[in-house]
């Protein structure tokens, strides 16, 4: 039996979250358009028939302008330092760029095994591939270098056969039933907020945290009471939308997929609150679990 950590890194909006849901096979991280999507580490434990793989989702490295992006970059450099083996996630649709480079010096500095998985390759004619694999290549001595696409599923079965051979030998330490660590509550704080992503544009959805205030089970019955904080009026008016139609549509959707996710019937109430510059104040992060 093999058992090992992977960390999964990359500039924003690069596809990390929509490639561990693919290789788990089951959604456990919120996914849309908007870089910095992925506040905290996401754990999530692969059953492979010789291998436990412990996969790490991690924030995006960027430079942070806020107090909560400064506490996004440092978990996801803290997380890459405890794998056994990091995933670096570049995109087929671009060439290197400065932020791919500061991601590669970071795991350099590690020491750390690392997989270069350039993604998004189902976007791409396949003559574009090559190019960008040879000016990938010098950057690194990676263990392995594999063209994937997360969204189609595309050599994911093939990263996972790869990835076992690499790692070291050792018990599971998740049991069989065990696909990610994090608790109903912070499942269900993560998908109200994929939903105000999807349903909002321009600075509303850097400036959006939820936090659950009441997470009630009652047999085939939750409870879940939740706050939707933003930094100013304006952006509380557009959360909720003319008569409070967007809010509505917000509900409704994060209902549905909780109920998916936990088997349950859910009652969800949403309130939205102004909290001005929640993003620099060092308790709010701390109480959100930032």
């Amino acid at each position: 039996m093999k058992s090992g950590t992977v960390a999964i890194i990359g500039r924003p909006n690069v596809g990390k979250s929509t490639l561990l849901n693919a290789l788990l096979k089951e959604k456990i991280a919120i996914v849309s358009d908007k870089p910095q999507t992925t506040r905290t580490r996401i754990l999530g434990v692969v059953h492979h028939p010789e291998a436990q793989i412990v996969l790490l989702d991690t924030p995006g490295l960027h430079k942070p302008q806020h107090q909560l992006n400064k506490r996004m970059v440092r978990t996801a450099l803290e997380t890459m330092r405890e794998a056994d083996l990091i995933y670096v996630l570049v995109e087929a649709t671009s060439p290197p760029g400065a932020a791919d480079r500061l991601v590669i010096e970071q795991v350099r500095e590690t020491g750390i095994r690392a997989f270069l998985l350039i993604n998004k390759v189902d976007l791409v004619n396949k003559a574009r591939v090559l190019p960008l694999i040879e000016a990938y290549r010098t950057m690194l001595d990676w263990q392995e270098v594999v063209p994937i696409s997360a969204q189609t599923g595309l050599n994911v079965d093939r990263l996972l056969d790869l990835t076992v051979k690499v790692l070291p030998e050792g018990e599971a330490p998740y049991g069989e039933d065990v696909v990610t660590d994090q608790t109903m509550r912070a499942l269900a704080a993560d998908i109200v907020r994929e939903k105000i992503l999807h349903h909002t544009r321009q600075e509303v959805p850097y400036a959006v945290a939820v936090e659950i205030e009441r997470f009630v089970e009652e047999g085939k019955l939750a409870r879940i009471a939740a706050s939707v904080l933003v930094e100013k009026e304006s952006q509380k008016a557009i959360v909720i939308g003319k008569h409070g139609e967007r809010l509505k549509a917000i509900g409704t959707e994060a209902r549905i997929e909780m109920e998916r996710l936990f088997g349950v019937k859910v009652f969800l109430e949403l309130w939205v609150k102004v909290r001005e510059a929640w993003r620099e104040d060092e308790q709010v992060l701390t109480e959100l679990g930032y």
